[in-house]
């Protein structure tokens, strides 16, 4: 299980607004044949500004996950993981042991 500090919800309420941005660029897109030569650099500016905003989440995003990354390094360099390799040693030793045949 994978720590995060928001709600599943909440990451899922940010993919829908994001779905909703990349659908107004296809719809964009899709005009841009039939706008009026007037209306052009409206239509540009407004997709640009749409684009945008989509790289702004997606940067914030990854900032935030570069966030939950380093304090998840910060805990794991804070845990002392020698009892548990003398453990697994130990238990490969006697598997090791137990494959060799007997006197």
């Amino acid at each position: 299980m994978v720590y995060s500090p928001r709600p599943m919800e909440e990451k899922g309420r940010e993919m829908e607004e994001l779905k909703v941005r990349v659908d107004e660029i296809e719809r964009l897109a899709g005009t841009l044949g039939d706008v009026p030569d007037e209306e052009l650099a409206d239509t540009l500016a407004e997709a640009v500004r749409v684009l945008a905003e989509i790289n702004a989440r997606i940067e914030a995003r990854v900032e935030a996950a570069g966030e939950e990354s380093r304090e998840a390094d910060s805990l794991l360099s804070g845990v002392d993981f020698g009892p548990f390799d003398e453990a697994l040693e130990d238990l490969e030793r006697r598997e090791r042991g137990a494959g060799e045949p007997g006197p």
